[in-house]
């Protein structure tokens, strides 16, 4: 049974959170306590994280990255603010989806399961572990690891997803709408911005591994992975 932590101060809507959840058969926890957020979380250990912009103490954002310190469990706002600055900020400090209130409960339980099917689903299916390498560029796909000779960085979900697309065809361009195909299951609720936020995101997962210009932006057309760094070695 997924374990699913709520961080929000609004206890109604709390209320109708855990409501709707436990009709689905999900757990639920909330923060009861603001002063020791990061401890609840690491004693409760939960498989997705809902989570409030504005909270007592300190925002959403820094508990984001706290959580993503610990975890590479999903991580969805929920929060009020509806500007594209807000959901691009809670993209970058590690967020996978962003929902804005008032919202459609039937929605927000499509958007937990989406999330709860990519980053769990291979277990629950027993599929075997998948494994990419490209000129020594290992992704861990279920491991949420990508590495290049002894140099190792963490990754999310959707990072993989991307990462997966595009090392399965090396030096071959990948679109636009295919990687967001790949990675959200409606892209009506999708702003095209968000593929560019995360795009840079897997270039600095790169970088972290001394790979610099490996993923190369093709004007009107998509992203193409080249394998520039074996040219290095």
């Amino acid at each position: 049974m997924f374990k699913i932590f709520i961080v929000e101060d609004d206890a109604g809507l709390v209320s109708l959170l855990k409501e709707h959840l436990h009709k689905f058969g999900y757990m639920t926890e909330s923060v009861h306590d603001f002063e020791t957020v990061r401890e609840q979380f690491e004693s409760y250990d939960p498989h997705l994280v809902l989570l409030d912009i504005n909270l007592p103490k300190y925002d959403g954002y820094y508990w984001c990255r706290q959580f993503r310190s610990l975890s590479t469990c999903p991580i969805i706002f929920i929060s009020a603010r509806d500007g594209k600055m807000e959901q691009v900020m809670a993209l970058e400090n590690g967020a996978d989806d962003y929902i804005t209130k008032p919202f459609d409960y039937e929605i927000a339980i499509a958007k937990i399961k989406s999330q709860l099917r990519r980053a769990y689903g291979s277990y629950a299916a027993g599929q075997n572990e998948r494994i990419l390498s490209v000129a020594g560029l290992t992704l861990d796909v279920e491991r949420l690891s990508l590495s290049l000779e002894q140099t190792q960085t963490e990754i999310s979900h959707t990072e993989a997803k991307i990462l997966d697309e595009l090392m399965k065809k090396p030096e071959m361009v990948v679109s636009r709408d295919r990687l967001l195909e790949k990675i959200w299951d409606d892209q009506a609720f999708v702003d095209d911005n968000t593929l560019n936020v995360y795009i840079t995101r897997v270039r600095k997962k790169l970088a972290n591994l001394g790979i610099e210009e490996g993923l190369q932006t093709v004007r009107g057309r998509g992203y193409r992975l080249i394998p520039n760094w074996r040219d290095e070695a």
